[in-house]
């Protein structure tokens, strides 16, 4: 059982982890959750943790099927330049490897941003701390647990 289902059950929220068999050579873990699940990129949202102004890193959960911009999550985070953290720090941060990251039960807490696009869904699939495992739940739960801010991020 991963930090992020942990926390879920925790927090007694409606949760439901879907896996599949990852493929180590995908390239993209979040469109390999969505095909394999059988699910739009829409709803499928990845974990992206960022550097901002080389000082802070924080956490944005978008969905699969777009782009962060580095100005507007700048922006939300009252900073001016953002950049995709290095490996070392997101895995030390976070207690998650790469392409397993989940906003929920992060070692750190950061300060978390989720695309506002998410709020139209009445559930969305985040990881579930591990490749291979996705945990649905209502973007209202996500944003609570995580203590996130709903902001316009992608571009």
């Amino acid at each position: 059982m991963t930090p992020a289902i942990k926390a879920a059950i925790k927090n007694n929220i409606t949760y439901h982890v879907h896996e599949y068999s990852h493929d180590s050579a995908s390239e993209s873990y979040g469109e390999e959750a969505a095909n394999k699940l059988g699910i739009s990129s829409d709803r499928v949202f990845k974990t992206l943790v960022v550097s901002i102004d080389k000082t802070s890193l924080a956490v944005a959960v978008i969905p699969v099927s777009a782009m962060l911009s580095m100005k507007l999550i700048a922006k939300t985070f009252n900073g001016k330049k953002a950049s995709m953290a290095i490996k070392a720090d997101v895995e030390r941060s976070t207690g998650y490897v790469l392409g397993g990251v989940s906003p929920l039960g992060q070692k750190k807490r950061l300060a978390t941003f989720i695309d506002s696009s998410a709020i139209q869904f009445s559930t969305i699939f985040v990881s579930a701390g591990k490749r291979g495992l996705e945990i649905e739940l209502s973007p209202q739960d996500l944003q609570q647990l995580t203590q996130a801010t709903m902001a316009t991020i992608c571009s």
